[in-house]
């Protein structure tokens, strides 16, 4: 696996959170309610469609990205069969065995690593996956409500709340409401299609409104 340096951190290891799940358009209010969580409690969010960079290949930089990212989210909800080709995707199991083994193999601050596993529901991981039974896994349901409460509980141990503000995941909900209400006035300043709002730009907008809007 690729590593930034073999005696440094990589840059922002201990804020990165990178994010394993669907991307198709059924999943797609869920991911932005996570990545909006993950931002609104100051850390930043990271996934294997930031960067399209044909000459390096998709699984190089899924490696790279978990390699420097101290926190990972892990959604299993796709794993039924297709519709068409009548297999199961495979590629949110796989990567969460990458990251498993980059925190069992890895260098130190690998090992310090910080995992969330979430399904649809919280048994269904026995029948596809039984091998990680004993880790908590957590179930949203399809929920905003719950996939917030869910990745803001996961993430609240880990900040000093002596030195930041700390949302409740019921305030946080409130805010991501707010902020899909502005997301159309925020791209349309952007000159960005709010229904067509790649990862990146995403990103941007939630950091940017954050930034306006602090807690």
């Amino acid at each position: 696996m690729p590593r930034a340096s073999a005696n440094k951190l990589p840059t922002d290891f201990a804020k990165n959170v990178f994010i394993n799940c669907p991307f198709d358009e059924e999943y797609l209010p869920l991911f932005r309610a996570v990545i909006f969580t993950v931002h609104d409690m100051g850390f930043s969010a990271r996934c294997a469609l930031e960067a399209s960079n044909a000459a390096k290949v998709r699984i190089d930089k899924i490696q790279e990205i978990i390699a420097e990212s101290k926190y990972s989210i892990h959604d299993l909800s796709r794993t039924q069969l297709d519709g068409i080709y009548k297999l199961p995707r495979f590629n949110m199991p796989f990567e969460l065995g990458l990251d498993l083994g980059c925190k069992r193999f890895g260098k130190r601050h690998e090992r310090e690593k910080v995992i969330l596993i979430m399904d649809v529901e919280r048994f269904r991981y026995q029948k596809f996956i039984s091998d990680i039974s004993g880790q908590d896994i957590y179930a949203h349901d399809g929920s905003h409500r719950l996939v917030i409460n869910q990745v803001r509980d996961w993430l609240r141990p880990h900040l000093n709340p002596e030195k930041v503000v700390i949302p409740s995941g019921t305030e946080i909900q409130a805010r991501f409401r707010t902020f899909k209400r502005d997301l159309p006035t925020i791209s349309s300043r952007l000159r960005w299609n709010p229904k067509r709002l790649n990862f990146v730009d995403y990103v941007y907008a939630v950091a940017n409104w954050i930034s306006e809007n602090p807690l």
